[in-house]
């Protein structure tokens, strides 16, 4: 067992309060890095925790980091995700420095950090990727033929990073080498690399991923699979768990196609292996997140789970391993990401101060966020609010408590996603489990004309919400009384 008290958090938001949570509860002291900007408002909600006030550059200098672990004493850091999660020399620079990385080892994130040798990887773990090819090497001639043979359209991909960032999908030859200089100018802004690749884009594809976890002695086993399908620029917006189309002979096959990915480079840890699946249900391998995952809490919900508990008692050399054939899920949980964005502007961040913030609750509900009422979402980070998720005895139940959770969501003072995606919660195809990748495309022009008839209900609840002195406010009918204030509504909990 190893001995740990204070641990640093290298991140922010809904993610740095998750992690510092579960620390707690083990009696382990979060320290947290928070920047000026942030600091009024991060007081109230990491009121438990050690916070050291650090610049806005913090999250990804990774020099600053070790350094301040040590200065504060930590034994351990969590990386949480996005930022340094998956950098590998920040691993690296933990482990050499004494600091316990909470995460698998340096040289597993980096072998499955590089999508390209991901995919070699992959192919010796018999698992098939999406067909597709490294330029390096290659004229602009060699590219071309490259691509017509696997055929279009084909997708131009960052080799490194994530989060859809250096992506370009490619309708023919004429628009394939502006793509590749979009791609590697974005990629080498976001990630210091300009290595790109062009892979097949399958067309009409579910995106849906296996949790896998590592524990001590190369044990690995899968825990169920999560459908992240349902993406707008790339980024997942909704997931739930199980899928509507994986059955139980696909989630096996699945599942030891991960686990074998993730015995190759000696993983350890949580970690979530991507597929692409297409009408036939055939799937390919993707990529590999060497990382808790923003939807994580999908599969805590259905297999009854706490995978970041789990990531603290690896650290601490205490984890027991549970056989797969224990790991057994029941019934439905879905999970939408809440953000500061405009829909009707392309899903534009719409950074500001939030006035009124009420998070809904009931039974199978759950909200992970770190803002409050007077929280500001500044243009400097991601612009996620909250994470809702729920959780049904069936999918049906699931999507009437998602239904009764956003309608119940006030969040006001800035734009957000939440009609929209209320909009795509009520689309027959949605309710009918037809998804792919394209969904938001395909059905933009009706999701967008509903979102706009409930502008003006909108904004008559911001009126009357400012004009009330009590501050209740509740989601629904927006009429008001004879005093202008919004009277509480009262719903029944599905």
């Amino acid at each position: 067992m190893v001995t740990i008290d204070r641990v640093l958090i290298a991140n922010r938001g809904e993610i740095a309060r998750r992690i510092a949570t579960a620390l707690i509860e083990k009696e382990i002291i979060p320290v947290l890095p928070v920047t000026e900007k942030e600091w009024q408002q991060a007081v109230p909600v990491f009121k438990d925790c050690r916070m050291v006030k650090a610049p806005d550059s913090i999250y990804l200098d990774s020099e600053a980091l070790v350094a301040l672990a040590q200065a504060e004493n930590c034994q351990a850091v969590h990386p949480g995700y996005g930022f340094l999660a998956e950098n590998a020399e920040f691993a690296g620079a933990c482990e050499t420095n004494g600091l316990i990385f909470i995460g698998p080892p340096a040289r597993a994130m980096d072998l499955m950090g590089h999508k390209e040798r991901a995919r070699e990887i992959a192919k010796k773990a018999d698992v098939s990727p999406v067909p597709g090819f490294s330029i390096d090497g290659l004229n602009e001639l060699e590219i071309k033929e490259r691509a017509e043979s696997i055929g279009f359209p084909v997708l131009v991909k960052a080799s490194l990073g994530g989060g859809g960032k250096g992506m370009r999908r490619v309708e023919s030859p004429e628009g394939l080498l502006d793509a590749i200089r979009m791609s590697k100018s974005e990629s080498s802004a976001y990630f210091g690399s300009d290595e790109v690749f062009v892979e097949k884009y399958i067309l009409k594809p579910r995106h849906i991923e296996i949790q896998i976890f590592s524990f001590p002695g190369g044990r690995t086993v899968y825990v169920g699979e999560r459908e992240c399908t349902i993406q707008r620029r790339h980024q997942k917006i909704i997931e739930e768990s199980p899928s509507p189309v994986v059955d139980e002979k696909l989630r096996r096959k699945m599942g030891e196609a991960a686990v074998r990915i993730a015995d190759i480079v000696g993983y350890v840890g949580a970690g979530t292996v991507e597929f692409i699946v297409d009408e036939e249900l055939n799937f390919y391998f993707l990529e590999m997140n060497t990382r808790i995952q923003v939807e994580h809490p999908v599969t805590e919900e259905v297999f009854g789970v706490d995978l970041v508990a789990w990531q603290i008692e690896e650290a601490l050399g205490i984890v027991e391993a549970i056989p797969q054939q224990k790991l057994k899920g029941a019934g439905h949980a879905m999970e939408f990401r809440i953000y500061a964005e405009d829909p009707a502007q392309g899903f534009m961040p719409s950074p500001g101060k939030i006035l009124r913030y009420v998070e809904p609750a009931g039974p199978g509900i759950r909200v992970e966020s770190a803002v409050a009422e007077g929280s500001e979402i500044f243009a400097d980070f991601d612009p996620m609010i909250a994470k809702v998720v729920v959780k049904g005895h069936s999918r049906e139940h699931a999507m009437e408590r998602a239904r009764f959770a956003l309608e119940n969501f006030v969040i006001l003072g800035i734009t957000t996603n939440r009609e929209f995606l209320m909009q795509i919660l009520s689309h027959p195809a949605f309710q009918a489990g037809e998804l792919d990748t394209g969904f938001i495309d395909r059905y933009r022009d009706e999701l967008k004309n509903a979102v706009d008839a409930s502008i003006e209900p909108e904004i008559l609840l911001l009126a009357a919400s400012l004009r009330n002195p009590t501050g209740k406010v509740a989601q629904g009918s927006v009429s008001v009384d004879e005093n202008g204030y919004y009277p509480p509504v009262t719903t029944r909990i599905p």
